[in-house]
């Protein structure tokens, strides 16, 4: 796919448009972390959300209740 580097404000960029976007699954207000690499090559990588502490702490004890019978043999 080719983009052209557009003039943004004082600064340039790439528009990513929304099939280009779905293709990355990114969204809007996505974190990435952008490399640039020997020769020139650019690499565009998603940034990995930090879970939320309450979904976190739900899925473990969920975990927990599904295998409870698991864990008391292990321990």
């Amino acid at each position: 796919m080719i983009k052209t580097i557009t003039k943004i404000g004082n600064s340039h960029g790439i528009i990513f448009d929304s099939a280009l976007l779905q293709l990355a699954h990114l969204n809007p207000g996505d974190e990435v972390n952008v490399e640039v690499h020997s020769g020139g090559t650019i690499t565009i990588t998603p940034m990995m959300p930090a879970p939320n502490p309450a979904e976190f702490s739900a899925k473990v004890e969920d975990v927990m209740q599904r295998y409870a019978q698991t864990m008391k043999r292990l321990a």
